[in-house]
């Protein structure tokens, strides 16, 4: 009888620690403030420059400077394309974002991949955001006619037409007023420096600002 209550015992200790453990990770994302989720590549993830030039931690500040109470959580992951992000959306989803901001697709045109598919991928990281009740942000993005310049063309029309067919508001591109000028952008021509980004920012919030809500 001591043997088998002892056992009891100890499986009742661990469940307690597991169960424990489940509530203090589903805990860890109750942001007291709604969440503005930065989705994308290694353009939102900050590749290159220090973590508090980023354009989600300069958003953070920005939106902190003019009263708008809100946690931007930095989901982006360098070299990921839409097939990368459409794989992961629902994991970062546990952040409860009341605003999820896309921006994905250079990798994918810089690789030639089609564009078909990068449509779908869009496509269904939107429908799963929405679905999880959250507003979408559609960061376009352009390339070079490196790959011709029909394949261009469709490259950045793809995110007008997605804007249009889920009804989500779009920033035409990107990197307006960063991309090509050297002064702005690191060596490799593409990614951009620390005031590069502060430029990033304001585009963001220009399209963002009629998307939020004061406090």
């Amino acid at each position: 009888m001591n043997y088998c209550y002892k056992v009891r015992r100890q499986l009742t200790n661990l469940f307690s620690g597991f169960l424990f453990c489940v509530i203090l990770m589903s805990a860890s994302y109750g942001y007291s403030e709604p969440v503005i989720l930065a989705f994308g590549d290694s353009l939102t993830a900050g590749f290159g420059v220090d973590p508090k030039d980023s354009y989600p931690a300069r958003l953070q500040r920005l939106l902190d400077a003019k009263g708008y109470h809100y946690k931007v959580v930095n989901a982006g992951v360098s070299g990921d394309t839409t097939a990368g992000g459409a794989s992961r959306i629902n994991w970062v989803l546990q952040h409860d974002p009341e605003i999820v901001i896309v921006e994905l697709g250079a990798n994918d045109g810089l690789r030639g991949l089609p564009i078909s598919e990068m449509r779908k991928n869009l496509g269904q990281i939107i429908e799963i955001c929405q679905k999880k009740g959250a507003k979408v942000l559609l960061a376009g993005m352009e390339i070079t006619p490196n790959l011709g310049v029909e394949y261009s063309r469709e490259f950045r029309e793809s995110f007008t037409l997605l804007a249009q067919q889920y009804q989500v508001p779009l920033i035409p591109f990107f990197l307006e007023n960063v991309a090509a000028r050297p002064e702005l952008t690191q060596p490799d021509g593409v990614h951009p420096l620390g005031n590069g980004y502060a430029t990033v920012t304001e585009t963001v919030f220009q399209y963002l600002e009629p998307m939020l809500k004061k406090q």
